[in-house]
Protein backbone atom coordinates (compact mmCIF):
# COMPACT_ATOMS: atom_id res chain seq x y z
CA UNK A 1 0.00 0.00 0.00
CA UNK A 2 0.64 3.33 -0.47
CA UNK A 3 1.76 5.46 2.32
CA UNK A 4 2.31 9.81 3.17
CA UNK A 5 5.50 11.39 4.13
CA UNK A 6 3.87 14.46 6.42
CA UNK A 7 6.22 17.11 7.44
CA UNK A 8 5.59 20.19 9.95
CA UNK A 9 8.47 22.25 9.55
CA UNK A 10 9.36 25.87 11.04
CA UNK A 11 12.24 26.78 9.53
CA UNK A 12 14.83 29.00 11.03
CA UNK A 13 17.91 29.43 8.98
CA UNK A 14 16.30 29.86 5.27
CA UNK A 15 20.10 29.40 3.57
CA UNK A 16 20.90 26.53 5.28
CA UNK A 17 17.48 24.95 5.12
CA UNK A 18 17.82 25.17 0.90
CA UNK A 19 20.72 23.41 0.99
CA UNK A 20 18.47 20.84 2.62
CA UNK A 21 15.58 21.20 0.07
CA UNK A 22 17.54 20.94 -3.04
CA UNK A 23 19.46 17.98 -2.02
CA UNK A 24 16.61 16.07 -0.49
CA UNK A 25 13.66 16.07 -3.91
CA UNK A 26 16.51 14.18 -6.13
CA UNK A 27 16.79 11.31 -3.36
CA UNK A 28 12.85 11.28 -2.16
CA UNK A 29 12.03 10.59 -6.17
CA UNK A 30 15.10 8.32 -6.09
CA UNK A 31 12.55 6.52 -3.75
CA UNK A 32 9.57 6.67 -5.75
CA UNK A 33 8.56 9.82 -3.24
CA UNK A 34 5.88 12.01 -5.48
CA UNK A 35 5.43 15.62 -3.60
CA UNK A 36 1.72 16.31 -2.84
CA UNK A 37 2.15 19.55 -1.09
CA UNK A 38 4.78 21.69 -0.35
CA UNK A 39 4.77 24.58 1.25
CA UNK A 40 1.12 25.95 0.45
CA UNK A 41 -1.81 27.22 1.99
CA UNK A 42 -2.43 25.46 5.29
CA UNK A 43 -5.01 26.52 8.20
CA UNK A 44 -4.16 24.65 11.32
CA UNK A 45 -7.14 23.41 13.65
CA UNK A 46 -5.02 21.54 16.34
CA UNK A 47 -1.87 21.27 17.64
CA UNK A 48 1.46 23.76 17.10
CA UNK A 49 1.59 25.29 13.99
CA UNK A 50 3.87 24.99 11.68
CA UNK A 51 4.42 27.45 8.56
CA UNK A 52 5.51 24.84 6.09
CA UNK A 53 4.12 21.41 5.48
CA UNK A 54 4.86 18.81 2.87
CA UNK A 55 3.37 15.86 1.88
CA UNK A 56 5.04 13.20 -0.34
CA UNK A 57 3.64 9.92 -1.98
CA UNK A 58 5.55 6.65 -1.61
CA UNK A 59 5.25 3.57 -2.93
CA UNK A 60 4.76 1.85 0.77
CA UNK A 61 5.78 2.44 4.15
CA UNK A 62 9.62 0.72 3.64
CA UNK A 63 10.29 2.54 0.57
CA UNK A 64 9.54 6.04 2.23
CA UNK A 65 11.49 4.48 5.85
CA UNK A 66 14.20 3.29 3.33
CA UNK A 67 14.18 7.00 1.48
CA UNK A 68 14.72 8.78 5.23
CA UNK A 69 17.95 6.41 6.01
CA UNK A 70 19.43 6.59 2.75
CA UNK A 71 22.91 7.91 2.59
CA UNK A 72 21.91 10.79 0.39
CA UNK A 73 19.04 11.92 2.48
CA UNK A 74 20.88 11.52 4.96
CA UNK A 75 23.33 14.12 4.18
CA UNK A 76 20.74 16.13 3.27
CA UNK A 77 19.40 16.33 6.54
CA UNK A 78 22.62 17.48 7.84
CA UNK A 79 21.47 21.06 6.57
CA UNK A 80 17.49 21.04 7.97
CA UNK A 81 18.73 19.78 11.56
CA UNK A 82 20.23 23.31 12.60
CA UNK A 83 18.04 25.46 10.02
CA UNK A 84 14.59 24.30 11.60
CA UNK A 85 12.26 22.45 13.80
CA UNK A 86 10.09 19.68 12.28
CA UNK A 87 8.29 16.88 12.87
CA UNK A 88 8.26 14.07 10.12
CA UNK A 89 5.66 10.89 10.27
CA UNK A 90 5.39 8.18 8.01
CA UNK A 91 1.19 7.05 7.63
CA UNK A 92 0.44 4.03 5.07
CA UNK A 93 -2.97 4.77 3.14
CA UNK A 94 -5.75 3.01 3.40
CA UNK A 95 -7.82 2.68 0.84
Amino acid sequence: MSALWISHVTVTDPDSYGKYAKLAGPVIAEHGGTFLARGGRCVQLEGKERPRNVVARFPSVEAAVECYNSVGYQAALLHARDASERELVVVEITD
